[in-house]
């Protein structure tokens, strides 16, 4: 028996989540991305149809909240569970009622933390079987943002978590708040691609395909997922030769990345991550890594936000011939210094 699932990430459905402050432009980047030619095959989930003015987009309303876009998109309104709209929705293509789809869109509150979303993709088999998480886009608004990020936990969670970082209202804002505001955004996620974006305008290429798997290409990109490099120039940055970091002091957030040369043990990285998923989940913002296993001839993905974790995978290959375990860690609370330390310790230290 298969100690691991294959990959099957391009048989499933991408879902990316569109998060930021309130007033940070996630209605208006939502508008300007269904108006793209190419997104006429996209579903869409809002927080309330009332809420988010879609400028006139909606053209045929269907029983159940669910409404018919002139682009072609599907729209659908979350009054409830998400994983009852998300399902009911797929039910709907399925049974025809709505028009096929091939993308998901799923937009948050402004005061929502994105994490839960994150998790019911990663690991709730009822929607997971289904669908993937491609990426997570955040709006942040130079005006107000580092006030939001300063008084606000969902603005710093809204970054952390982030795989696009789109830096919006910079033509209100003075250059040199501008530069803050980006620092503080490298200092809570160094890794994520960061746009100036007016007035929504963006290419939707730009946002989308943050994932490891690109179905289209049919390939395994490990550098820009882990994107380790992002990581590396941070620390060198802000602590010259030693790379420990950054921490940020007004919620004590640290983004790094552990990497080993040798295989690991399974059991011994598995058992190391529940005691610290056990611990402190809270603190884990997000953790996703390529691990080389002792006995396994092809990568193991591993991808968790707290305490929840996407079942590990076996990709098909090593897509070159850098064969090191990398994980990348964005935690709260926590020093690098201590968790490598237990690393070290505790999985990379173990016999094979």
């Amino acid at each position: 028996m298969a100690l691991f699932d294959a990959d099957k990430s391009a048989q499933r459905l991408p879902v990316s989540v569109i998060t930021g402050f309130l007033g940070s432009g996630k209605t208006t980047l939502l508008n300007k991305l269904l108006r793209h030619a190419g997104m006429g095959d996209s579903a869409v989930i809002i927080n309330e149809f009332g809420e988010v003015p879609l400028d006139h987009l909606l053209v045929e309303a269907i029983e159940g909240e669910v409404a018919v876009l002139s682009s072609g998109c599907v729209c659908c309104s979350l009054r409830s569970d998400l994983e009852q709209t998300l399902r009911g929705l797929l039910a709907r293509r399925d049974r025809a009622e709505v028009p096929a789809f091939s993308r998901l869109l799923v937009e948050t509150t402004g005061l929502a933390d994105p994490a839960p979303i994150v998790q019911l993709m990663l690991n709730n088999p009822l929607v997971s079987h289904f669908v993937r998480l491609d990426t997570i886009v955040t709006t942040v608004d130079a005006v107000n943002g580092l006030r939001q990020i300063g008084e606000h936990t969902e603005a710093v969670k809204q970054a952390a978590l982030a795989d696009r970082l789109l830096l919006t209202k910079t033509d209100l804002a003075s250059p040199g708040t501008i530069t803050e505001l980006e620092q503080r955004l490298v200092s809570l996620n160094p890794a994520a691609a960061r746009h100036v974006v007016t007035n929504g305008e963006i290419a939707p290429d730009v946002l989308f395909g943050a994932a490891l798997f690109d179905p289209q290409s049919k390939t395994v990109d490990v550098r820009r997922w882990i994107n380790e490099d992002a990581y590396a120039s941070h620390g060198r940055a802000d602590h010259g030769r030693h790379d420990h970091g950054h921490h940020d002091h007004g919620h004590d957030v640290n983004a790094f990345c552990l990497a080993s040369e040798e295989p690991l043990s399974w059991q011994a990285l598995s058992g190391w991550l529940g005691r610290l998923r056990q611990g402190a989940g809270n603190d884990l913002l997000r953790v996703k890594g390529i691990v080389n296993l002792a006995g396994e001839s092809a990568p193991v993905a591993i991808h968790g936000v707290h305490h929840i974790f996407h079942p590990p995978v076996l990709l098909e290959a090593w897509p070159d011939s850098d064969h090191r375990s990398r994980i990348v860690f964005i935690v709260r609370g926590i020093a690098r210094a201590e968790l490598e330390a237990s690393f070290r310790e505790h999985v990379a230290g173990v016999r094979v």
